[in-house]
């Protein structure tokens, strides 16, 4: 088994699809992208992906296989970083990793905290999506990262800022937007449009609040981002729910309506890597309690 054969799997598994794994992230074939994967089923001996009309699934192995697969990638990407840090001259470095899209909520508290603690220390950004920001810890690119819980990388330890209250999402004209809150079931009846792969706890967190109202959210298409979803909401005249921040980031053609009832919430939160001995990292994890207060004042305030 070659790491390529890791890559391949783990990039159709976020993608859902093979030929979108191979135009979009590999930049190769698709038989070809097809043969590397029938190999490595063959070596593990088990089936690891399902074709299905609408793109791929993962098989149970196919799951348990795939948290293994990024855990042994990112240890040899962690080895690699080790052995160059260690012929290169130590660099004073703080790196912040933000979900896309959350720097607007986020950042202007980050700076003032960082301004009063660092002294001497370059400091850097990095916007993913939450799976990339929890490889970043794992890596050592980022000292910390505004991101969701991503239980599947094991050494990586959460601290609760806030619940974002998720938002329903739709064009501006929408019949909908004459409403101050949307029900549930008129979800149903409408276009709906669902987060990619490459955001599984929020897909997660929608597919429960979905179940536990009784409700079927058949996604017609997915959005791979945040900016994605909004083009699709815009250009199909669909739904999506996002989380709260995303009222930072509204075109001028989509607007946002809370949900009546029970409203689903995702947690945001720190993430860093607990092998991380930065000083400088102590420091702002104890002043997370300011990062809190200052985001659910614009949760309440808005």
């Amino acid at each position: 088994m070659e790491l390529r054969h890791l890559r391949y799997f783990i990039a159709v598994a976020e993608e859902g699809s093979l030929s979108g794994a191979a135009e979009k992230r590999l930049h190769t074939a698709q038989p070809s992208l097809s043969r590397q994967i029938r190999d490595l089923e063959l070596e593990v001996g088990a089936k690891l992906l399902e074709r299905r009309p609408r793109g791929i699934s993962l098989t149970p192995a196919g799951r348990i296989f795939l948290d293994h697969a990024r855990m042994a990638l990112a240890q040899i990407e962690m080895a690699s970083e080790a052995a160059r840090r260690a012929e290169q001259p130590e660099r004073h470095v703080f790196g912040v990793g933000f979900l896309v899209g959350q720097e607007v909520a986020c950042l202007p508290e980050t700076l003032r905290l960082l301004r009063q603690e660092v002294s001497g220390v370059e400091i850097t950004f990095l916007s993913l999506a939450s799976p990339e920001l929890a490889l970043a810890l794992m890596r050592g690119k980022v000292d910390v990262a505004f991101m969701r819980r991503e239980t599947q990388f094991a050494g990586l330890t959460y601290k609760l800022l806030t619940k974002e209250p998720l938002l329903v999402v739709m064009p501006k004209e929408h019949r909908l937007a004459a409403s101050k809150a949307v029900h549930p079931k008129d979800l149903v009846r409408e276009i709906f449009i669902r987060p990619a792969p490459a955001a599984p706890v929020l897909r997660g967190v929608i597919d429960d609040y979905a179940k536990k109202i009784g409700i079927k959210l058949a996604a017609a298409y997915e959005g791979e981002n945040l900016p994605a979803i909004m083009s699709l909401v815009a250009s199909t005249g669909g739904l999506a729910l996002c989380p709260f921040y995303v009222k930072d980031n509204l075109t001028t053609k989509v607007v946002v309506r809370p949900l009546q009832g029970e409203i689903p919430t995702i947690d945001l939160v720190i993430g860093y890597n607990r092998s991380n001995t930065s000083a400088l990292l102590k420091r702002f994890l104890g002043r997370a309690n300011e990062l809190a207060v200052s985001l659910q004042k614009q949760v309440n305030a808005k």
